[in-house]
This record gives structure tokens, sequence and C-alpha cells, in this order.
């Protein structure tokens, strides 16, 4: 994925392409996978591309756009702020798996969803035109620590 992509979508919306508006997309290409929040980006594109003036509100500004034109996400992974990642061209949708414990987010490629979206097209009419799965447990590191801690030896008490 390159930033063929933006320009192309740029180009359909008459808007400009600037060099701070590759600059936020290609982050979000070379770290696919991965969940920012606005001030992240910022923080991160600056250090990447000292030699380049990126202020905040380009940064909110670039990620509202680049949401309207389909091409990030906005997620809430309930840590109190919102995320944004890359969207797949293909529209594909994942899933996020959230440790209870550690609070690591953990990405499920398929999208489980496909089918059920189908069925309730089919049985209401309704369009569906996104989702969000949020699946929380806890994680292997974390089972394997809780594993390893010594277990409380507890008394009965008698009433």
């Amino acid at each position: 994925m390159t930033n063929e992509r933006l320009r192309g979508e740029l180009k359909k919306k008459n808007l400009r392409i600037t060099s701070q508006r590759e600059s936020i997309f290609s982050f979000f290409v070379e770290h696919k996978g991965e969940h920012f929040t606005p001030d992240e980006i910022y923080r991160l594109v600056s250090r990447k591309n000292s030699h380049s003036n990126i202020s905040k509100a380009t940064i909110y500004r670039t990620i509202q756009m680049l949401v309207e034109m389909k091409l990030l996400s906005k997620i809430d992974l309930d840590d109190g702020f919102e995320r944004y990642e890359l969207k797949e061209a293909s529209g594909h949708q994942h899933h996020h798996l959230i440790c209870t414990i550690c609070g690591k987010v953990y990405e499920l490629d398929e999208d489980l969803l496909d089918d059920l979206e189908k069925i309730i097209e089919e049985r209401t009419g309704f369009k569906v035109k996104d989702h969000q799965l949020k699946i929380y447990g806890i994680c292997q590191d974390c089972l394997a620590d809780a594993a390893k801690q010594p277990k409380l030896k507890l008394k009965a008490s008698k009433k």
C-alpha cells in the first residue's frame, strides 16, 4: 500500500496533495496494525520529519479527513482515548482482543461477522455499513504470569 491510494482519494475530492498529508498517511502505512492517538501521531511524525513543520492542528484535520475518506478507522479501545488505524483498501474489517489485565490489544484478522451482516440484511432490510468487535479476556502472557504466582491457602471459617 503506497501513497497512491491517498493521492487517488485526494484527487477524487479535488484536494491538494501535501507533504504533511503524505507524511501522516505514510506513518499509518508503516505502522499497519497499530493504534495511535492524535498526540502520539504528532509526536512520532514530528520526530521522524524534524525538517518539516507539522502542527497538531494539521494532524487533527488530516486524521479527520482520512477518516471521512475511509482511509483510517477511528476506534475506541476503552482506554479513554480516541485511536486511529489504517483501514484496509479491501474494506475488510478486523477485530480486537483486549487483555483485561495488561491492556495489550491484539488484532484478529478474520472478519467473523460477514455472515451475521448478511443475515441482518436479509431478515431486516438493514444495510450494515460498518461494525467493530472487541473481545475481552486474558492474554497468554498474563495467564502464564498468573500461573507462576504462589496460590494463597485459605482456611475455611466456622460459623
